[in-house]
């Protein structure tokens, strides 16, 4: 008899990075393959009994443990802080997490003492899907003889700009002269276009560490057994067909989040569950749903043009203000200003349900930080976007939203009340970037729908860790 596949699903632990590969491991549950799906200890004490409540309808086939980051419990674990989180988790997870991958002496199966039953039922962990973020993963289970696979978060045009992209540029330069070295983008991508952390601000300023890092990790991830990408060719043929070759193998599997076989609750923050009674108050399309994501900060001054800017615009709007994004304010002043300002028309949140909320008749446009995640829920439900991009991907994710599928306005580099008026108010009236966002919406539902590439992808992925675990079975006998 074949081993049953077990996969241990291991995520950066972020909000984005989780949403998404906990999607994917939902979609493993409902292909019959056991999953373990690994929080820090941090992150499974915010997210208490919600944890428990993402496994699909009836399935015991997927768990939830954790194990250290290293960092205490207070400490905030901001975007400003993402290098020491990498870090302290690297130096302080290995051993729990060797011992998640080692074979028990008493039971013959590989688990780890984390406070639980050390198999809860489930066979032996037989393949590795871990962030790629995270190469020390790969090393140890390797070692071990678990096989791994990487999964990669962000868009693939991104990883390829990491890969191959004249980074950084020098200072001084032209934002608007384009980017040489990425095939399929050469036309494209200009300076603008690339992450924040490429732009030296003088001559005389070494490389940022944390985008030394993103290279290194971009190269990193053609020495796993393969590599998964949240993403279509519908969306991104070009970048797909340059990265494959670079790769032992490819799969392109997305969007994750229209996958999955049941909705995943994965937030570690409390979505405000008054959303969706409010917006079936508003008229159809006649709201500016307003998210920069779960990392972003901005200045007073940034928050400040942004929200007059969406006052401007005279239509309704959600707006979700996290109690860490503006800088140097007191939080429930500043929402209890927020709300003041924007009248009954505005309504203010700390955190929203964002797939319900896109996919409300009342929804018109989303005003986004360009997250891979945000990006490809807003072009599952064909919903204008306006991008303010922040970091990371976001500014190559919105250079293709506003010029090569054209379904939004990019906004980046302008943090102006009116310029933000104007933008929304186009992404709203506009005809023709609502009919081209519905096209790629209706597309991208072909993909994902039986038949369509993600998921005849999927099934082919689903076939590969089954053929690994099978394989690893056999080593670890």
């Amino acid at each position: 008899m074949a081993a049953a596949a077990h996969v241990l699903v291991f995520p950066f632990p972020v909000q984005g990075h989780i949403n998404c590969m906990l999607h994917f491991a939902t979609a493993l549950v409902g292909a019959g393959v056991h999953v373990t799906f690994l929080h820090t200890e941090h992150n499974l004490r915010r997210l208490g009994g919600r944890a428990s409540a993402s496994s699909p309808a009836g399935s015991p086939r997927l768990r939830f443990l954790s194990i250290p980051d290293g960092l205490p419990d207070d400490h905030r674990r901001s975007v400003a802080d993402l290098l020491e989180l990498y870090k302290s988790l690297a130096a302080e997870a290995m051993g729990p997490y060797r011992a998640l991958l080692t074979p028990s002496p008493t039971t013959g199966s590989r688990a780890a003492d984390v406070g639980v039953d050390p198999t809860g039922g489930f066979p032996p962990v037989t393949c590795l899907v871990a962030d790629g973020l995270l190469p020390w993963a790969f090393h140890a289970a390797e070692e071990l003889g678990v096989p791994a696979i990487a999964f990669r978060t962000a868009s693939a045009c991104s990883l390829l700009l990491f890969e191959l992209g004249e980074l950084p540029f020098p200072a001084g330069g032209d934002l608007d002269e384009s980017v040489r070295g990425v095939p399929g983008m050469e036309s494209l991508l200009r300076r603008r276009d690339l992450p924040s952390l490429c732009r030296r601000p003088n001559e005389t300023d070494d490389v940022d560490p944390a985008l030394r890092v993103l290279v290194k990790l971009s190269a990193h991830s053609g020495k796993a057994r393969a590599l998964i990408l949240n993403t279509t060719a519908s969306l991104e043929q070009s970048a797909l067909a340059h990265i494959a070759p670079r790769m032992r193998d490819l799969f392109a599997v997305g969007p994750l989040h229209a996958m999955s076989p049941a909705a995943s609750c994965s937030s570690l923050l409390r979505e405000d569950d008054g959303c969706t009674a409010w917006l079936d108050c508003q008229a159809d399309r006649s709201v500016v749903y307003a998210s920069l994501g779960s990392l972003a900060t901005i200045s007073r001054d940034q928050f400040t043009e942004l929200f007059s800017g969406l006052v401007a615009a005279g239509y309704p709007f959600l707006w979700v203000l996290r109690p860490d994004m503006v800088e140097a304010s007191q939080d429930a002043a500043l929402q209890e200003a927020a709300r003041g300002a924007g009248g009954s028309k505005a309504r203010i949140v700390a955190w929203a349900p964002q797939r319900d909320v896109l996919r409300h008749c009342a929804e018109g446009c989303f005003l986004t930080h360009a997250g891979w995640n945000s990006t490809l829920e807003a072009v599952v439900e064909g919903v204008p976007t306006v991008c303010w991009p922040f970091s990371a991907d976001q500014q190559i994710n919105s250079r293709f939203v506003g010029a090569v599928w054209r379904t939004g306005l990019d906004m980046k580099d302008v943090c102006n009340r009116a310029v933000v008026e104007k933008t929304v108010r186009e992404a709203m009236e506009s005809a023709e970037i609502r009919r081209s966002a519905q096209a790629l919406a209706q597309q991208v539902r072909r993909d994902v729908a039986v038949g369509g590439s993600s998921a005849t992808e999927f099934d082919r992925l689903v076939k590969f860790i089954k053929k690994l675990s099978t394989s690893s079975a056999v080593l670890g006998q």
